[in-house]
């Protein structure tokens, strides 16, 4: 076997086996090591890197074997698609697989996300992809994960875009716990600004959430995965997925839940609040056994508020993110630009004006007797058929009480 074909292969075995969790990196270099000092090319089947992972007692044969059907796909993969030179697989699930490559023509680093074969004559599956690549062509902005192109080679659907280095804000959330105010704003801001410019555009984007978002070595943060995405005007899309919840269970809204046809910006809000208060706290705001029970969460539990488990945040940040996780839609920020607004303010140290209106209206709807639904208020840490006397109406009926009592003194003193 030529010795650059069988490099190939190693690379590719190095890289699954370390994927599958079967061995850890510094144990694939330890083998490459052995393998470049015991090959002297007289057997091809025992210069391999598997045959020293065996060897080594780090895989068992029938470790390999299992791995067969993953080096055929990637070994595919490289093969029909012209114009790249694969370098390594960055991440696979269950819609697609994302390499790292090289695009040949201009000699740059990219992103390839490839439908895996086992989806290509599903029409459903197909379209998605296709959607994907649609709404991110049509979103130019610093802050969001910028598309190449989009296209089919050989029995592959493939979306080419830039590729990004650096790390998720969920690894960063894994290593440290929780980030700080200062942290967090330096990342929800710039979110911020990408989810206006993909609002203004027209699409949603529906799963917002710290896996998607992506800090680089030179200290960008980006938007990334428009895998749900779709236009706000796209009837026949909302018609289809009517009834069905999209997106990611910690961090959905409740009308993602309920499958509702009109979801819009909000549903992005709602995600952007849960994230922010992941990020906050290091815990996600509701959790449980299982999606079914995560998601019924979302729609009925109270919220803790994120400044009861950090009481170093600001009331004014916890306020945003109580906003943004208003559960009825209609009492979440009114645009995205109003969110982006009292980010910046609270990064200057002021109150958040909009949350701030909106959490004054809420005391006066109450005490105007107003019911919760009725009221187009901001819903807190309760349940609307929980909400009760809010506490401007008991520091008013304490300050008439105590005024009382000291008029009654002064009457009694003459």
């Amino acid at each position: 076997m030529p010795e650059s074909k069988r490099a190939n292969i190693d690379s590719m075995v190095g890289r699954v086996v370390v994927e599958k969790g079967l061995a850890t990196p510094s144990e694939v270099q330890k083998c490459l090591e052995l393998q470049r000092a015991a090959n002297d090319g007289s057997d091809p089947r025992h210069a391999s890197l598997a045959h020293f992972l065996v060897a080594e007692g780090i895989v068992t044969r029938k470790q390999i074997e299992r791995l067969r059907p993953d080096l055929e796909e990637q070994k595919a993969e490289q093969q029909q698609l012209p114009g790249y030179e694969l370098l390594g697989r960055l991440g696979a699930g269950a819609m697609a697989t994302v390499h790292k490559a090289r695009q040949l023509s201009l000699d740059r680093l990219v992103a390839i996300k490839v439908l895996p074969r086992k989806h290509t004559n599903n029409p459903q599956f197909v379209e998605r992809f296709y959607a994907e690549g649609r709404a991110a062509a049509k979103l130019n902005h610093p802050n969001i994960v910028q598309a190449i192109d989009v296209g089919k080679a050989g029995n592959y659907h493939y979306f080419v875009m830039e590729y990004v280095e650096g790390r998720t804000v969920y690894e960063d959330l894994a290593e440290k716990g929780h980030l700080s105010e200062e942290e967090s704003l330096n990342i929800a801001i710039p979110i911020a600004k990408a989810l206006e410019h993909a609002h203004d555009a027209g699409f949603i984007h529906r799963d917002v959430k710290p896996k998607n978002i992506m800090l680089t070595n030179d200290g960008k943060v980006k938007l990334a995965d428009m895998g749900l995405a779709r236009a706000v005007s796209d009837r026949e899309a909302a018609e289809a997925e009517a009834g069905k919840a999209y997106g990611t269970p910690y961090y959905i809204s409740p009308e993602q839940i309920r499958g509702e046809r009109n979801v819009d910006f909000r549903a992005d809000i709602y995600g952007f609040g849960a994230t922010l208060y992941h990020m906050v706290t290091g815990q996600v705001p509701f959790d449980g056994p299982n999606p079914s029970a995560v998601m019924h969460q979302h729609l009925k539990a109270d919220l803790v508020p994120p400044d009861h488990l950090n009481p170093k945040i600001s009331t004014g940040l916890g306020e945003i993110i109580e906003v943004c996780m208003a559960k009825n839609r209609n009492k979440r920020y009114a645009t995205t630009h109003d969110l982006l607004d009292d980010l910046t303010t609270v990064q200057k140290g002021e109150a958040p004006l909009h949350a701030r209106k909106l959490f004054d209206m809420s005391s006066l709807s109450v005490l105007a007797g107003d019911t919760p639904e009725a009221a187009p208020l901001v819903e807190l840490t309760q349940a609307p058929a929980n909400v009760g006397m809010s506490p401007v109406f008991w520091l008013a009926a304490i300050g008439w009480a105590v005024a009382g009592a000291l008029f009654l003194a002064l009457l009694m003193s003459n």
